[in-house]
């Protein structure tokens, strides 16, 4: 993946003109892209990642984003080219998503407890129900690890094969990565 990891967002971060410019989720999907590589390769500890991503996902602005980055960025503007590490990501993703989980289920039970001490203790508890609806997404995320991140493993790289797609397309004299199988050359025959 040897390139200039600027082209992939939708502004070049670092020219001043862009740098105003609010940041997208694809923005920012390219810096978690980078921070996951550079981590599976051993070049950030987990407390560098988590303190970049948080900074990642604060930043409002495309100004913001190269300072994540830039000593994880040659200064030619080229990566250096990597395997992606696909499975480092999904298990990094899935972390994420359970303690996503935990917390949806965390806040909204402790506060309903709470509201049930303070107003009927001792009446029909509730509560139980919130923990019920909450806990069921708690309960898949914790028992289907395995599934999850391959599942997620999966997304990762059909959308690394997209981003390629899109590339290879863009470049003059290349043919379109997937064939027309359409007999009809792609046309669609109403009649």
């Amino acid at each position: 993946m040897a390139g200039s990891i600027w082209e992939r967002f939708t502004h070049d971060p670092r020219d001043q003109d862009n740098a105003r410019l609010r940041a997208a989720d694809r923005d920012r999907d390219v810096v978690n892209d980078l921070l996951g590589t550079a981590y599976s390769e051993g070049r950030l500890t987990p407390e560098e990642l988590d303190e970049r991503s948080d900074r990642v996902i604060n930043a409002r602005t495309l100004g913001e984003l190269p300072a994540v980055i830039d000593d994880l960025v040659a200064p030619s503007g080229s990566t250096t080219p990597v395997v992606r590490d696909n499975r480092a990501e999904a298990e990094r993703r899935y972390l994420r998503q359970r303690q996503e989980a935990l917390w949806t289920f965390l806040t909204p039970t402790l506060i309903c407890w709470v509201i049930w001490s303070a107003t009927m203790f001792g009446g029909f508890p509730w509560p139980l129900f919130v923990m019920i609806g909450t806990g069921i997404q708690l309960l898949r995320v914790a028992t289907s690890r395995e599934s999850t991140i391959q599942s997620i493993e999966h997304d990762l790289e059909k959308k690394e094969r997209k981003r390629l797609e899109a590339k290879q397309a863009k470049e003059p004299g290349q043919k379109p990565a997937v064939a027309d199988d359409t007999p009809d050359g792609g046309q669609m025959n109403w009649g």
